[in-house]
């Protein structure tokens, strides 16, 4: 009876040992997360400039290309002699005041894209809180002009999606749902990516990307998107953001790794 036990012993022993092995050469992120904020009616301009420059020099990943005067253009220091964007925001748009012109960069900026200039950013409202927005578009006005946000522009965070582009039924992106086009829509993929004849080109396309990577390295672009950077695709090379490991599920990064390897 004991060599029977055992076995079981070393057989419950082995299966361990492979799970944490698989375990371990899944990719660690550690990745910056916009903070969430709670921002209500009696917030003061103060209070949200700081919000906002925390967001813009940290997990908002503003200063990937902004700053470079290459990629985008220049936000906190003069552009072509128009000064920074508090200065200039109000004459970009035909009707269009400072506060709306930035809101829609923001979260429709393919709207308007400044001369010379690719269409690259993505739609921030789908990785970021109407509460992170408006910081940003506060921090931004005080860049040369002046801050007209308030706590009425902000909609209470009761009523407001998750961070992520998820909603209150659930975690995570597109409303905790594992459904791979679901994900990929939800999480703004399809603004860079083309799969299935949907999307943009801005990044590689991944209607055949099974056939150039294995599961464990789209599981690494996915996670960490800076460290190997696919030829020809260098110059757009910070853009995507590396925010996916806290803001998918388990079970949705496994569902789009899969999905995504077989498209071969």
């Amino acid at each position: 009876m004991w060599a029977i036990n055992l076995r079981i012993f070393g057989v419950v022993l082995g299966t361990l040992a492979l799970y944490t092995l698989i375990a371990n050469k899944i990719p660690q992120v550690q990745s910056e997360v916009p903070r969430a904020l709670a921002l209500g009616a009696n917030v003061t301009p103060e209070q949200l400039v700081l919000a906002g420059d925390q967001l813009y020099h940290g997990a908002g990943g503003c200063t990937a290309c902004h700053g470079l005067g290459t990629r985008a253009p220049n936000l906190l220091t003069d552009e072509k002699g128009q000064g920074p964007i508090g200065a200039r925001c109000g004459k970009r748009e035909a009707g269009k005041d400072c506060k709306a012109y930035i809101y829609e960069s923001l979260t429709s900026p393919r709207a308007y894209v400044v001369s010379g200039y690719e269409p690259i950013m993505p739609d921030m409202g789908r990785t970021l809180s109407p509460q992170q927005l408006w910081a940003l578009v506060a921090f931004l006005e005080s860049n040369g002009g002046s801050v007209d946000v308030t706590g009425s522009d902000i909609p209470a965070a009761s009523a407001t999606p998750a961070a992520g582009g998820g909603s209150p039924a659930g975690p995570g992106i597109a409303g905790g749902s594992t459904e791979p086009m679901q994900i990929i829509r939800g999480a703004g993929c399809t603004g860079c990516h083309k799969i299935n004849g949907e999307g943009g080109a801005i990044g590689p396309d991944l209607s055949r990307v099974g056939s150039r990577l294995s599961a464990n390295l789209i599981r690494e672009s996915i996670l960490t998107p800076d460290a190997k950077v696919a030829k020809g695709f260098e110059k757009f090379k910070g853009i995507m953001p590396k925010t996916f490991g806290h803001q998918l599920t388990g079970e949705q990064l496994e569902a789009l790794v899969q999905f995504l390897a077989s498209h071969k």
